[in-house]
C-alpha cells in the first residue's frame, strides 16, 4: 500500500512541474510581446490563458501542501526538542511557518537564537574568535582543524546548545551555556530572549534569499557555522528561500564542498509550503544519520526525502 508520505511526495513532484510551467509560460508570453499579426495576438492570448490556469493550479497545490502538512508530519518529531537559529536575512514569515510545522510534528520548541550582522561580517572575525576562545567551558576543547570564525563559532555553540547524541543530555553545565551565550550576546554576535534558549536534540538554521555578489565571505561563515554546529548534535538542517542555493549563498557553499554537504541536510525552497514540509522530514531523517540536498535549486538531489 502507498503510504501518505509517498503519496504526498508524488503530488509534490506534480506541483513543482506546474510551477515550472508557470515560469516558462510567463517567459514565453513575454518574449512574444510586440508582434502585430492577428495570429500572433491570438496565440499570445492563448498563452496568457494557459499561464493563468497554471498559476491557479500552483496556488491550489500550495494550499494542498499547507492542508496536508498536519497529517503528513503529525507525530514525526513527537517530544523532540528543536532549536531554531536565524541569520540576518531570514524571512519572518518563513520562520513562523517552520515553527508551525514543528508544532504539527509534535516537536518541543527550545528557543530561537539569532545570528547578527556582526557575526557574519569579515571585519569582526578576530573579535569573535577571541570571545569564542575565552568562552570554551573548562574541560572542553574545540576541534583544532576549525580555524575560521564561522566554524569555531559553530563548534562552540554546538557544544553549548546541542544535547549529546549519545544520551540526549547537555554536553556542558547550564552555567557554562549561560556564560558562553551571554559573552557572544554582549559582543553583539548573537541575540536571544534571556532564559528562552535551551539545549536541543535537533536544530534548523534558517537563512533567506540569494546573497548579493558583494556579500564577501558571509555565505561561507554561515555555511561553515551550520556544519560545525551540526557535528556536535543529532541533526541540523540548513534551509533558505528560492535562490539560496546560488552564488555565494550558504546553501551553495555547503553543496559545493563535499566535506561539508555530507554532514548536513539542506533545503532551498523554505518559502514554499513544499519546502517547509521537507524541512521537518529532513530533520526526521537526520535522526537516522541520513543527509540530503533537497529542493529545486542547484545541487539539489531530490525534491524531498523519500
Amino acid at each position: 500500500m502507498i503510504s501518505l508520505r509517498q503519496h504526498a511526495i508524488s503530488l509534490v513532484a506534480v506541483f513543482l512541474a506546474l510551477a515550472v510551467g508557470v515560469v516558462l509560460g510567463s517567459g514565453f508570453v513575454a518574449d512574444t510581446f510586440g508582434s502585430s499579426s492577428d495570429a500572433q495576438d491570438e496565440r499570445e492570448q492563448q498563452l496568457r490563458d494557459e499561464n493563468q490556469q497554471l498559476s491557479s493550479n500552483l496556488n491550489a497545490a500550495n494550499n494542498f501542501d499547507a492542508a496536508i502538512a498536519g497529517r503528513l508530519l503529525g507525530g514525526s518529531l513527537k517530544d523532540r526538542p528543536v532549536l531554531i537559529i536565524t541569520t540576518p536575512n531570514a524571512d519572518e514569515g518563513d520562520i513562523a511557518a517552520v515553527k508551525d510545522n514543528l508544532n504539527k510534528s509534535g516537536a518541543i520548541f527550545n528557543g530561537q537564537l539569532a545570528l547578527t550582522e556582526a557575526f557574519i561580517s569579515d571585519q569582526n572575525a578576530e573579535k569573535m574568535r577571541s570571545i569564542i576562545d575565552q568562552s570554551i567551558p573548562p574541560g572542553s576543547e574545540l576541534r583544532t582543524e576549525l580555524t575560521d570564525s564561522g566554524g569555531r563559532a559553530g563548534d562552540l555553540l554546538g557544544l553549548l546548545l546541542n544535547l549529546s547524541p549519545e544520551d540526549a543530555e547537555p554536553q556542558v553545565s547550564s552555567s557554562d551555556t549561560t556564560a558562553g551565550l551571554a559573552a557572544l550576546k554582549q559582543g553583539g554576535f548573537v541575540d536571544y530572549a534571556n532564559g528562552a534558549v535551551k539545549p536541543a536534540q535537533l536544530s534548523i538554521v534558517v537563512t533567506g534569499n540569494k546573497f548579493a555578489d558583494d556579500s564577501g565571505a558571509r555565505g561561507q561563515v554561515i555555511g561553515r557555522f551550520a556544519v560545525a554546529f551540526a557535528q556536535r548534535g543529532s541533526g541540523t538542517v540548513l534551509v533558505g528561500r528560492t535562490g539560496s542555493a546560488e552564488g555565494s549563498s550558504p546553501i551553495a557553499v555547503v553543496r559545493a564542498d563535499p566535506s561539508l554537504n555530507s554532514k548536513i541536510s539542506t533545503v532551498d525552497n523554505v518559502d514554499q509550503a513544499t519546502g517547509r514540509i521537507t524541512t521537518v522530514l529532513a530533520l526526521t531523517d537526520e535522526l537516522g544519520n541520513k543527509q540530503g540536498a533537497f529542493g529545486t535549486g542547484p545541487g539539489a538531489t531530490a525534491i524531498t526525502p523519500e
